[in-house]
C-alpha cells in the first residue's frame, strides 16, 4: 500500500520559483533560463509526474 504525501512543499517552491520566472522575465530577459528548470521540475513533483 503506497503512502500519499503531501503535495504542499513542492507547490510552494513551484509557486516561488514562478516569481523568480516572472521578474527575469520582466527585468533581466537574458537570465530566464536560470529559473526555468526550477520551475518545470516542482511542478512536475507537484503534479506527481516525477
Amino acid at each position: 500500500m503506497e503512502v500519499k504525501q503531501s503535495k504542499a512543499k513542492y507547490w510552494a517552491l513551484c509557486f516561488f520559483w514562478l516569481v523568480i520566472l516572472i521578474i527575469l522575465v520582466i527585468f533581466y530577459r537574458q537570465f530566464f533560463w536560470l529559473a526555468l528548470p526550477g520551475t518545470v521540475t516542482y511542478l512536475a513533483k507537484a503534479l506527481d509526474m516525477i
